[in-house]
């Protein structure tokens, strides 16, 4: 699909051809990936938004995998960075290197891993705060800073951040700016039993589950310009802005409410939603479905909340109930 075939003829039409092709790119999906199509769907929603997201999971639930597979079937550029302590910023964006043709030395620059059009960030709060600030970089400007040159990024570019709630030890925490950043947390949970039932019937076998190629670079280039163009009535429009306001407002469970950046987010990642479901509109049910992933990394609760074992979910589960 191409913005003149999107720009023609009937705009639910459009929407119903844009809903057909997700099915398609879920489907291909799906045969690499078992279940997790929660997990997937804000994946594509936060590429769709021109944004980057944070998965929080324990080890060995597949998001390499799953975001590789991501990548084949789009047509796009992956790699992959394990953060360590030791990890330079040079490492990530590239350096510059002396070369010499017929006795004259010269410096050409060198790309690093950062130059890609899906980059997964392994375990980033391993990674010092320099080389944190680093990728930051990358994912406010779109573009990379080396030795007073400036090269801009491929697009589109998505980062993938990964963190272990688990081993807490001997890493960085990121801070409140750097997670604003990010348009989405994701949680990913373990498989159900019938789930891991079928990973297990699937890669104990001499073949391994191979995808296809359903939509390449332009198209999702076309598509993230679509979902900006998504209907969205003034009223849900005036909710979404309700519900960030809310966790500003609750002084005794929250110490401090999510940015104006929250309200932008909820809105256009809302109009993704509708996308990938083929809708020409947004309903209530997306806006409370992306409240989650949009809200439980920019609201810090208070200490007496974290003392009661209150997590950022149950608030967010209350504000939606609060504010109609």
């Amino acid at each position: 699909m191409n913005s003149s075939e999107m720009s023609a003829g009937n705009l639910s039409q459009t929407y119903r051809l844009a809903g057909e092709m997700f099915n398609a790119l879920f489907a291909e999906i799906g045969k690499v990936i078992v279940g997790q199509q929660e997990y997937v769907e804000q994946m594509i929603i936060a590429m769709l938004c021109n944004g980057h997201a944070l998965v929080e999971s324990n080890p060995g639930l597949g998001k390499t995998l799953t975001i590789s597979t991501i990548a084949k079937v789009m047509d796009l550029r992956f790699s992959r960075i394990q953060c360590t302590p030791d990890l330079m910023p040079a490492d990530i964006t590239g350096t510059n290197i002396i070369e010499e043709h017929g006795g004259v030395k010269s410096f050409k620059f060198q790309a690093g891993p950062i130059f890609a059009n899906i980059v997964l960030a392994d375990e980033i709060n391993r990674a010092s705060p320099k080389t944190q600030s680093a990728m930051l970089e990358a994912m406010q400007e779109k573009q990379i800073t080396v030795a007073n040159d400036t090269y801009l990024l491929d697009k589109p570019f998505f980062i993938l951040a990964t963190q272990n709630p688990i081993e807490m030890e001997g890493t960085f925490p990121l801070p409140e700016a750097q997670l604003d950043r990010f348009l989405l947390k994701i949680l990913l949970d373990y498989p159900t039993f019938e789930q891991e039932l079928s990973i297990v019937d699937r890669y104990t076998k001499m073949d391994t589950p191979q995808v296809r190629k359903v939509m390449n670079k332009s198209t999702l280039l076309d598509l993230q310009k679509l979902t900006t163009e998504v209907p969205i009535s003034d009223q849900l429009k005036s909710r979404a802005v309700k519900i960030v306001l809310a966790t500003r407002q609750n002084s005794e469970h929250i110490e401090y409410g999510a940015s104006p950046r929250a309200s932008i987010g909820l809105i256009l990642t809302a109009k993704a939603r509708a996308l990938i479901k083929g809708r020409n509109y947004v309903s209530e049910e997306d806006i409370e479905a992306m409240a989650y992933p949009i809200l439980r990394h920019r609201i810090g609760l208070s200490f007496e909340s974290e003392r009661r074992g209150i997590t950022a979910d149950q608030m967010i589960k209350g504000i939606l109930a609060q504010v109609k």
